[in-house]
Order: C-alpha cells, then structure tokens, then sequence
C-alpha cells in the first residue's frame, strides 16, 4: 500500500543540503558570539548592549543598511571572480593586485575622456577595468602553464607589484595638477557611479548582484562550467577526458582578474571618485574568506558578503556606542569568522570520510 503523502519523509539529499548550508554558518556563528562575549565581560562591558549596538549598526535602519550592502558590493564581486578559479582548483591570491590595476585602468579611462556622456563613459571604464583586472591575473596563469610557477606565491607578489605601481600613478603621471597629495584629479560627474531611487545605493551595486546568478549559471548551466569543475576535482582525470587543462587555467584566472577588476573601479567610482594607494580595504583577501565561506557557491558568496559586511559595520557602531575599543572590536569579528570557518572545516572533512 502506498503511505499517505503525508507520511512520505522529505527529500533526504535536499534536507541534508540545506541543513550543511545553514547548520555550520549558524552554529559557527552562535561560538563566536559565545567566545566574543566572554572578552567583553572580561572588558567590563555589557553583553546584551554591547551586541545589540552591533546589530543596530548593520541593520538599525535605511542608513545602517544602506552602508552594508554598500560595503557588501566589493566584496561581493571580489568573492564571484575568486570562486570561479577556486572552483577549478587554481588559488588566485592575487585579488589585491587585480582589484588595483582594474582601478588603475579605469581611472585612466575616466581621467582621459571626461567629455564623453555619462553611459558611454561608464561602459568604457568597467571594460577597461575588465580588462586591467583580467591582464594582471594572466601574467600568474602564463606563468603557470608556461614554467609551471605556483600560482599562489605568483598572484601574491603581483599584489605588491601592483600597489606600489598604483601609488607611483598617484604620484606622478596621474597626479592632480593642482594638488600636493599622492592622488589624482576628482572625477567629473558623469564618471562616477549614479544613484538609484533617490539613495546613496549606486548602480555598482546592482551589478553586483546581477553576477550573482550569472556567474551561477555559467559554473552549474553550461558545458564549459563542467569542464571548469571538472578540472577543479580531478586534473588529471579531467586531461584524459580530454579537457584542455591549460586553457581552463587560462580562461579562470583571466574571467576571475576581469570580475575583480570591476569591483576596484566601482569602488573608486562610487566612493573615492580619484585614484589614490588607499582605495582598497583589504578586499582582495577578504574576498578569498567571502568565497570559502559562501562554498564556493554564487549565492553562499552573496550572503556571506552580507555577513562581512555587517561585521565590518557593526564592529565599528559597536566601538562608537559602547566605547569598547577598536582591536577588541575586531578581535570579536575576526573570532566570529574564524569559527564560522572551522566549524564548516569540520563539517566538510566528516562529509569526506
């Protein structure tokens, strides 16, 4: 006799997926703010004040939220070009440099052509951004499929490589004619990012999120995804198959530098609206942490730059209103983190047993 739909149990693989999805995030999360709240009794402050002044900060209203996703977007996109490469197994630790030469190429477009109208002007800076960010992560992927250079150590000294150009920009070719400081002319107006719906939300903004599914349907929806994955799981199985290993590389490191790149130019448009050596906020290693803890999934990454994002904020409404200060404010970010971290570490390695 068939059971009653009632009593048919729920989709085992489904129900397991999404308790793996939320489980370790939440109970991460919750030890966190466990072991957070024992350094700020030991700091003589009030927990229950000290943590609602922190949620406050992030989500209190239209401003606190605003500022997330505002701090959520380059995040967001940094985190989008890091789990294409990552899911093919090539660890680009170079998102800082991309972030940077993206920036740099885009200024460079908006510094030269001020006269053009605002949407032909945008659209020539996130090309040229794309394709600053892509260049720099190329020079990694040629070196890895060339002479086999490790891409890790090759994307991290392209970080500094690129920084220190950036400031040298600033400084000279592209400095403001009329200023003494390390950075160049402010953009014209229509080279910055426009607002939308009468608030301090920009269009970058909902780019950001508009590659969320993009990129979604590239890596599960099309065949060239499954080669990337496909490579990311078994190289060598993947070479016998018949899949051009080396291109894959080239092609992830080069898609993952052009996504990164359109976050640095974004985040000058929109916020900084000069180049300088200060534009970024650690964004390109931050992102690495964005993409582990999102699975290396679109829509993880989207909510775990929400996530960082809000610590970000609240960490700092939280130094302002209970008085704590700024290293005990980021001690408890990063132990949040951290445990978030380990606990899915460990859920990971028990999947693998």
């Amino acid at each position: 006799m068939t059971a009653p739909i009632s009593e048919l149990p729920a989709h085992p693989s489904r129900a397991r997926s999404l308790a793996r999805a939320l489980g370790a995030p939440l109970v991460g999360g919750i030890m966190g703010l466990s072991i957070g709240a024992i350094l700020v009794l030991l700091a003589g402050a009030n927990v229950g004040e000290v943590y609602w002044a922190m949620l406050r900060g992030a989500f209190g209203g239209q401003r606190q939220i605003t500022e997330t996703f505002l701090k959520a977007t380059p995040l967001l996109i940094v985190g989008l070009g890091l789990t294409v490469a990552f899911r093919a197994r090539v660890w680009n630790i170079g998102g800082e440099g991309q972030f940077f030469m993206g920036a740099l190429f885009g200024s460079v477009i908006a510094l030269s052509f001020p006269n053009l109208p605002q949407p032909l002007l945008l659209m020539m800076m996130l090309m040229a951004a794309a394709i600053g960010g892509m260049l720099w992560a190329l020079l990694a992927a040629y070196m890895k499929v060339r002479w086999n250079v490790n891409v890790i150590i090759s994307t991290l000294m392209l970080n500094y490589i690129a920084l220190f150009f950036v400031l040298y920009m600033a400084r000279g070719p592209l400095q403001d004619p009329g200023g003494y400081l390390p950075e160049s002319a402010q953009f014209v107006a229509a080279a910055r990012m426009p607002h939308l719906f009468g608030t301090r939300i920009h269009l970058g903004v909902l780019l950001a999120f508009l590659l969320v599914p993009f990129v979604y349907v590239l890596l599960w929806s099309t065949p060239l995804g499954f080669r990337l994955r496909a490579v990311g799981s078994r190289a060598s199985v993947a070479r016998y198959a018949g899949i051009n290993v080396e291109r894959a590389i080239l092609f992830v490191m080069g898609f993952s530098g052009a996504l990164i790149g359109l976050a640095g130019i974004i985040e000058v448009s929109s916020l900084h609206t000069r180049l300088k050596g200060d534009i970024s906020g650690g964004y390109g290693f931050t992102g690495i942490l964005v993409a582990l803890l999102g699975r290396m999934n679109p829509v993880g990454v989207a909510v775990a730059s929400i996530l960082f994002a809000a610590l970000i904020i609240g960490a700092e409404s939280m130094h302002v209103v209970s008085g704590l200060p700024d290293a005990l404010a980021d001690a408890i970010q990063a132990i949040i983190v951290l445990s978030v971290l380990a606990v899915d570490a460990l859920v990971r390695r028990r999947q693998n047993r």
